[in-house]
């Protein structure tokens, strides 16, 4: 597949980086030589330089005969002028935008987006997922990372283990004699900085962190049994009332749960427009790092801390304030992958990275085969890739045990019949089956290799 990313920034970075590890012919636009310039020394890229949206660079990118064009630059009009002229002059098959800001992204005008009008086929917000990330790290503050797949019947959890860990030291084939009934399969675990897929002699230790693939009804139960059950989250802080805030406290509003929301916003006319806007959401205006109004906040009775203002350092700072002061759980919105190693021991119970989960959005839109989702692990380390089993797949027909999966994939759940079963080595996989799969991102090609549709399916 011939593919044109325009940005080269954190995340044209990293999606060229993900397709062309795949062998995908990828060729990267920006204005800035220098990130052109480390993207061809660093990826198996081409490179130019100049702005996208101009029709002469984007012919010198190949747009001739290009499959697919990702617009990720920082500029919202950047990215649409880049699809049309991607459409009516080199007629390139699939666009995909990257757009920030709110008013592009409202639903009545979701129209101007036609094939006819302004011809995106993907439109991605970063802070609508970023909004939702954080909405489902509230819903397991225990867990640093949590994602769902297969209709939501299933569930990610990402974990760190402790010495107090009921099941530390096991081999995992044990679990299953423990738990007989509990719907869990450890997918991956990260050791000593290194993420590796598990095989049933491995052991949990103690400091590990552990990605599971759990029923979603079997959630709670799963939280208990690696030491990390949940308590009632009524109580909640937001620090930061930009985009993200707004959102994720309107969603909160909107919960059948009756939550106690407060929001802290520095910017005076910012945090008055978010009073205006929330109904039954508390607005404080202040600092977040400030001492006195956390504890005007009620902080030492509060639940979580959510802080997702568009600064790491304050988000990480107010974060760890607020746990010094009494408040249960702390999660902060990181936009820098390499500040994450701080996060546990500064005592951050998890992080938002926006960079991944944009990744993971613009992913799910091109990869092979009938792909449902695609979610990315820390720093592009893996992927959980949900997909439809196909007739002409490799795998259909097939049981798990007999197909020649690599060392880094592992089959974390599948959904028969529309309800999701925990898959063993003797489960087969069927013609429009749904599985989830973890895979190593050495893995990945060979993975959609065994769920691509092949040419006589067309």
């Amino acid at each position: 597949m011939k593919v044109i990313i325009c940005g080269a920034g954190q995340v044209g970075w990293q999606i060229a980086r993900h397709l062309a590890s795949e062998k995908n012919d990828v060729t990267v636009i920006d204005s800035d030589e220098n990130l052109v310039k480390m993207a061809t020394d660093t990826l198996d890229v081409k490179g130019v330089s100049g702005f996208a949206s101009y029709p002469d660079v984007l012919a010198d990118a190949g747009a001739a005969d290009a499959d697919m064009i990702i617009a990720a630059t920082y500029s919202d009009e950047v990215n649409m002028v880049t699809c049309q002229v991607a459409h009516s002059i080199f007629d390139i098959p699939r666009k995909i935008a990257r757009l920030r800001s709110q008013s592009y992204l409202d639903a009545i005008y979701s129209d101007l987006y036609r094939r006819d009008h302004l011809p995106i086929d993907v439109v991605i917000s970063p802070e609508l997922e970023v909004a939702e990330a954080a909405l489902k790290r509230l819903s397991f503050p225990n867990a640093f990372e949590s994602e769902t797949f297969l209709n939501d019947q299933a569930q990610l959890l990402g974990l760190h283990i402790e010495e107090s860990c009921p099941v530390v030291n096991t081999p995992l084939r044990q679990l299953t004699d423990l738990f007989s009934t509990l719907r869990v399969i450890v997918v991956g675990v990260r050791r000593g900085g290194l993420l590796f897929a598990p095989n049933a002699g491995d052991q949990l230790f103690s400091s590990d962190e552990v990605y599971l693939m759990c029923h979603s009804n079997d959630a709670g139960r799963t939280l208990e049994v690696f030491g990390k059950a949940e308590g009632e989250q009524n109580r909640i802080i937001l620090i930061g009332g930009g985009n993200v805030g707004l959102r994720i406290a309107k969603t909160l509003e909107a919960s059948e749960k009756r939550l106690r929301v407060k929001m802290i916003e520095k910017d005076r006319s910012r945090a008055e427009f978010s009073a205006r806007d929330l109904e039954r959401t508390i607005v404080l205006n202040g600092d977040g790092l400030d001492s006195g109004l956390l504890d005007e906040a009620n902080v030492s009775k509060t639940d979580t801390i959510l802080a997702v203002t568009d600064d790491d350092k304050t988000n990480m700072l107010a974060a760890v304030r607020a746990k010094s002061r009494g408040c249960k759980k702390a999660i902060a919105l990181v936009n820098d992958p390499t500040l994450s190693p701080l996060m546990e021991p500064l005592g951050i119970d998890a992080y938002i990275n926006p960079r991944s989960t944009t990744v993971s959005s613009i992913l799910r839109h091109i990869r092979h085969g009938k792909v449902n989702n695609v979610y990315s692990i820390g720093d592009a380390e893996a992927e959980i890739i949900e997909a439809q089993v196909m007739s002409t797949s490799p795998i259909a027909g097939r049981r798990i045990g007999e197909i020649d999966f690599p060392e880094g994939v592992i089959v974390g759940g599948m959904l028969k019949e529309g309800k999701m079963i925990k898959p063993d080595s003797n489960s087969k996989i069927e013609e429009g089956d749904i599985i989830a799969v973890f895979a190593l991102s050495k893995d990945i090609s060979e993975v959609e290799r065994l769920l691509q549709v092949t040419i006589d399916y067309f």
